[in-house]
């Protein structure tokens, strides 16, 4: 009943719609004067329009020029770091749709690019095909969910050498469940590779702050909240405090939180100083020069943070982050779809079973899931979850749920959405 489901580009969108805003960062870096990104943009056929507005309204110039400079500042500053880390193979995750393998594969650098299958199965083509011919072979791309060891472990399968890894923009879309898995994976990557992770998320509020008051004046805050709202549009996430993501509210209390979510994951962080590390920017060259030294002095303190395995890590547990395979049994009596779920419901898993469920949906009135077995669930998973709870009339149960999913179902929210029972 569950075999031969067939997965279509319009069900990835559905279970995980978030890459819809790496369309928006990669059209922000482009006009911010990158040629690369210009180039991805104009071969994906990207408007203004599509990737700068949403339900909830269109970019000002405020916002535009804020989020232009922060491409640019974010971008670049990482790609620097990722080059001077001496490591050989360098591993964009997300990747989006960013033109870092263009530019690494110029250089003669090993790039690796993981992302949601529905990104990279739009990105890899667009962007192999600006890349040389003798220089394709240093370039290779995956489809992954950060939150699943076994797709980022056999993606990066047969690489040799120290890794590079490094993240813009995907912390503020994850829980901090979800974040805690990666952390976990994070680690065993560089404990199996060596190298180094590099990653903007955790100051990038303070660095947007600084950029927004210094183009929008008093507007600031009106500008940052409605930029927020766009971005949950694109994605469909509501962006909540994360731990990870250190608030401009309490900068040093934020930062301790961070490190010592770290550390619990056997993980430690160095800042590397933003006024010691970022390159010549061009869009803030284009700027008045006393407007660009006021943002070049308000993100002064700001960093980009180096991480690497701690000294004194504890081994990792990973009976069950090592869970093979996602399974389903099914069962359709008198209109009630009895799933019993087992294994990882996330970015990989949840299409095949919002397919299966979309193709049976008009004979259904009720779901039961059977929890029993299931032994994480990720955004993606929870989001079917919900498009299955709101297609059927008499609503979705789950029963059984294990202490690590009812966790999740606590932190997001959706204990009080669906109906939960032992």
């Amino acid at each position: 009943m569950y075999s031969d489901i067939e997965i279509d580009r319009a069900i990835l969108e559905r279970t995980n719609p978030v890459f819809n805003t790496a369309k928006m960062t990669l059209f922000q870096l482009a006009t911010s004067g990158d040629r690369d990104a210009a180039a991805i943009s104009q071969r994906l056929g990207l408007t203004l329009e599509e990737t700068q507005s949403s339900a909830s309204g269109s970019a000002t110039p405020e916002q535009l020029l804020t989020n232009e400079i922060m491409m640019d500042l974010r971008f670049h500053t990482a790609s620097c770091l990722s080059e001077r880390s001496g490591c050989p193979v360098h591993v964009d995750l997300p990747c989006g749709y960013t033109p870092r393998a263009l530019q690494f594969a110029r250089k003669g650098l090993r790039f690796v690019g993981l992302d949601l299958p529905a990104a990279v199965s739009e990105a890899e083509p667009a962007i192999l095909s600006l890349i040389d011919p003798e220089h394709r072979d240093l370039v290779r791309f995956a489809g992954v969910d950060a939150t699943n060891y076994e797709s980022l472990a056999q993606a990066l399968d047969g690489e040799t050498g120290e890794l590079c890894i490094t993240t813009e923009g995907l912390l503020m879309y994850f829980t901090d469940s979800e974040t805690g898995v990666l952390l976990d994976n994070i680690r065993r990557l560089l404990q199996k590779h060596g190298g180094v992770w590099i990653t903007v998320d955790p100051e990038t509020s303070l660095i947007y702050l600084a950029i927004m008051k210094t183009i929008a004046g008093d507007r600031f805050m009106e500008m940052i909240m409605s930029g927020k709202r766009r971005a949950e549009d694109k994605s469909d996430i509501t962006m909540g405090t994360m731990t990870m993501m250190i608030s401009p509210q309490n900068t040093a209390e934020g930062m301790a939180r961070a490190k010592a979510f770290l550390a619990e994951h056997g993980l430690k962080a160095e800042r590397l100083i933003l006024s010691e590390h970022m390159p010549r920017l061009a869009t803030l060259a284009k700027l008045p020069p006393e407007q660009a030294e006021t943002i070049r002095s308000g993100i002064r303190n700001c960093a980009i943070w180096k991480i690497t395995v701690a000294d004194n890590a504890r081994p990792l547990d990973t009976a069950e982050v090592d869970a093979n395979g996602f399974h389903v049994s099914a069962e359709l009596d008198a209109g009630t779809l009895k799933l019993t779920l087992a294994g990882r419901l996330d970015t990989i898993t949840a299409p095949n079973l919002l397919a299966f469920y979309e193709k049976q949906k008009d004979g259904i009135r009720s779901v039961h899931v059977h929890c029993e077995e299931l032994e994480y669930i990720s955004s993606a998973g929870l989001r079917v979850l919900l498009i299955m709870q709101k297609g059927s009339a008499e609503g979705l149960t789950l029963y059984h749920i294990r202490p690590a999913v009812r966790e999740i179902l606590e932190q997001t929210g959706f204990d009080s959405i669906l109906t939960l029972s032992d």
